[in-house]
């Protein structure tokens, strides 16, 4: 079933930018595209399939108490027939918004980070096959409390996603106190049994790549990492040096960097680094945006990378920017963020669902993926 999001910018009080995007269910060639034949209403859904309108009508909601044969019963009879359920009615039958929401703080600087992007691609899928919209609201951080506020008031969305994740986190007894459903991507610090969160193991993933680069016989490695309030750069870090305390090895902070993920930082940081008097053989990254950068500098230094620097990087799975071949350019550690955002929506719209369900979790490992940015490290 295609989905055909329709962007739309409404004006929002005391919100800087709040859009809407629209993933109503439903094939537009099923139901324009053969001579603009007639959709069905539910009452003629429900005869073909033998069943009262409550039982179809909560099939293609989701409740719980219909079972998940019934459901897919419904749902491909629906698709067949070219079944269009009203949102108003849906809306009025249910008691639900059918709609997700995404409060985006200017300080995360994700609304034009492409790896939030390719989330909300994943999660997007989700909400358009359960006939969901979503809602995207960017704020400035000291309006994001208000807009939290104004969703649950306003009954604008069924459930939330917390994305970013700080170290020092509070968003969600926030929304525990405006009992709004919410799934968190990524993880919050002491809180991980008490809500439902998606995360990549990212202390491993760093951990092994950190390995990885010892076992070449690399000493001096670099860290470029994203802004280490955030939880995931926070637990990036733990692994790197993790793995160096293993090997008796102490840290160096010249040779650790912080920063928004961006390509610059990682072509300014690696110059500045491979400069030094003791330059780093191998650098640790945290995003592939950034070890580009990286090896923008090792070229305009006159190297080589893999032979005579090493570069190992976190791959999004960008679906734009792949890290493909049959011997990928860089070696990384490797998960799919479009698959997370999949998944956490799947795991809202269940919440959303039954109520009472206890918070669950989903933790992904990354794939360790050697390319050819990494060897030995050099004779110095």
């Amino acid at each position: 079933m295609s989905a055909h999001p329709d962007l739309v910018k409404r004006p929002a009080p005391k919100l800087m930018l709040s859009i809407q995007q629209s993933l109503s269910g439903g094939s537009l060639s099923k139901r324009f595209g053969q001579g603009m034949s007639k959709s069905i209403n539910l009452k003629e859904l429900s005869q073909q399939l033998n069943l009262s309108q409550t039982t179809v009508s909560r099939a293609l909601n989701g409740y719980p108490e219909v079972s998940a044969e019934t459901r897919k019963r419904v749902a491909e009879m629906a698709d067949k027939l070219g079944y269009a359920p009203n949102s108003q009615a849906r809306r009025l039958a249910t008691g639900r918004a059918m709609a997700i929401g995404h409060v985006i703080p200017r300080s995360i600087h994700e609304m034009m980070n492409p790896i939030f992007l390719e989330f909300i691609a994943g999660a997007g899928e989700t909400y358009s096959e359960h006939g969901y919209d979503m809602i995207i609201t960017v704020v400035e951080d000291a309006q994001e409390e208000g807009a939290y506020r104004e969703i649950a008031r306003r009954k604008k969305a069924d459930g939330v996603i917390i994305h970013g994740p700080a170290v020092k986190e509070t968003r969600h007894l926030l929304l525990k106190e405006l009992n709004l459903p919410f799934v968190v991507h990524g993880r919050i610090p002491g809180a991980e049994e008490t809500t439902s969160w998606i995360d990549m193991n990212n202390r491993s993933a760093f951990q092994r790549a950190t390995d990885l680069l010892l076992d070449l016989g690399h000493t001096r490695i670099a860290l470029l990492n994203g802004l280490e309030h955030m939880d995931f750069a926070a637990r990036r870090r733990r692994g790197f040096e993790d793995a160096l305390a293993t090997r008796g090895l102490t840290p160096d902070p010249a040779l650790m960097r912080r920063a928004d993920m961006t390509e610059p930082y990682g072509c300014d940081s690696a110059l500045e680094l491979l400069e030094s008097d003791n330059p780093p053989t191998a650098f640790l990254v945290s995003s592939m945006i950034s070890a580009i950068g990286v090896a923008r500098a090792v070229g305009q230094r006159g190297l080589r990378p893999g032979t005579d620097v090493s570069i190992v990087t976190h791959d999004d799975a960008l679906s734009f920017l792949p890290n493909s071949g049959a011997v990928p350019i860089f070696t990384c550690t490797r998960s799919s963020v479009r698959y997370a955002g999949q998944k956490a929506a799947e795991l809202l719209l269940k919440i959303i669902a039954d109520p009472s369900s206890k918070p669950e979790c989903l933790h992904l490992d990354a794939e360790l993926i050697v390319g050819q940015s990494t060897g030995p490290a050099p004779a110095r």
